[in-house]
């Protein structure tokens, strides 16, 4: 928990630098909201989200409900990311499905969060093919993560690049 908090003011403060440049194309798709419109597409989405969750984690599955899906993990010192993923219902009859990656490494993570949440907000929404890619942990050429580990907001939202 006090990590979380450090890497959360670590980066209002901008003290926070990162140890490669992340696309500005993966940044800006990885930032936008994840909002299904109905019943139907939120369940499908739900189930993308678990599918990616559990095809793309180093981690099993430790909870998995109608509005959690969250994996073991992070492991001390490790780099291999964790996962947490929220459905949030909105006042309009949307649900809002957030993302939020983490390791425990001083070095940074890997694979990139930032790319990991790109990687997933397309595979839920229907964009990808599903198989790892960006956010597999087996993939090469990652750009490195950063030193903070959480890439979460208040809103669902990666923060800590």
């Amino acid at each position: 928990m006090n990590r979380n908090l450090i890497a959360v003011l670590c980066v209002l403060a901008a003290g926070c630098t990162t140890q490669g440049q992340v696309n500005p194309d993966v940044m800006q798709i990885a930032t936008a909201p994840l909002t299904c419109t109905s019943k139907s597409q939120c369940d499908a989405w739900w189930q993308r989200a678990r599918t990616w969750v559990t095809s793309h984690s180093r981690y099993p599955v430790a909870t998995a409900t109608d509005t959690l899906i969250q994996t073991a993990g992070p492991d001390g010192g490790k780099r291999d990311l964790s996962f947490e993923i929220t459905k949030t219902s909105n006042n309009d009859g949307t649900s809002t499905i957030g993302f939020a990656a983490h390791c425990d490494s001083g070095r940074g993570c890997k694979p990139n969060p930032w790319e990991a949440g790109a990687d997933f907000k397309q595979f839920v929404r229907g964009m990808t093919s599903g198989a790892p890619n960006a956010a597999s942990p087996s993939a090469s050429g990652q750009t490195p993560g950063v030193t903070g580990q959480s890439t979460t907001s208040p809103t669902g939202e990666p923060v800590s690049q």
